[in-house]
């Protein structure tokens, strides 16, 4: 589980850790043993090495994103665009998640295994209709990119992994939460909940795809 110290990503910890189905669970992020921190590739190759001797892992989840930050909000019109935010919300939203998939992929299980990364549906393109937050939907469409070509890939050389694009909804998390999360959005425990049955729920020929919580298949 990467990003297991957010509110998402602790909740799905929580919840794997009580399903008598997992023997492992492994959360991850900049403060845990091994450290993962997305923006440095050492460190994402590092703690994949570090956990390559415990054996093959049957779920990857990544829930860690960025949206906002300290002095920045998604942008309402192009004279917000700067720099730093778009190198930000792309090293936390796509590059970060393309080392995962580089380092990460080969300790999957190859008899079964989903790789899932939280995605948004605003980052779909065919379902833009508002406009705005140019830096997270372009991070989150480059996420989607990034996903359906790997699983193209893995497709031939681990046909039994299921990798897929995850839409979570509106989580009360701090992510959302200046967005009127915490009014609109639904407890974390409730969203994992609903997440991981969908994932349960999974084959191989749906891997590539675009998934809402409620396994709704999302436009690109």
């Amino acid at each position: 589980m990467v990003g297991a110290r957010g509110g998402i990503g602790a909740a799905f910890v929580q919840a794997l850790q009580a399903d008598p189905r997992c023997a492992t669970v492994v959360g991850l992020h900049r403060g845990t043993d091994p450290a993962l921190d997305l923006a440095d590739e050492a460190s994402v190759a590092a703690a994949a090495a570090a956990l390559a001797p415990a054996g093959r892992f049957h779920l990857l989840v990544n829930a860690a994103g960025l949206l906002h930050g300290p002095g920045f909000q998604p942008e309402k019109k192009l004279g917000d665009l700067n720099t730093a935010q778009l190198l930000a919300t792309f090293t936390a939203n796509a590059i970060g998640p393309a080392l995962l998939l580089r380092h990460f992929s080969p300790l999957l299980d190859r008899q079964r295994a989903l790789l899932a990364m939280l995605s948004a549906k605003v980052g779909s393109i065919g379902d833009n209709r508002l406009g705005g937050w140019y830096s997270y939907r372009a991070s989150k469409a480059a996420l989607n990119m990034l996903l359906a070509t790997a699983a193209i890939e893995l497709r031939r050389s681990q046909p039994q992994t299921v990798v897929v694009a995850l839409h979570p909804g509106t989580v009360s998390t701090g992510l959302s939460a200046p967005f009127r999360g915490g009014e609109i959005g639904r407890p974390p425990d409730v969203a994992v909940a609903q997440m991981l049955a969908t994932l349960d729920g999974l084959a191989p020929t749906d891997s590539g795809s675009f998934v809402a919580y409620d396994g709704q298949r999302l436009p690109w």
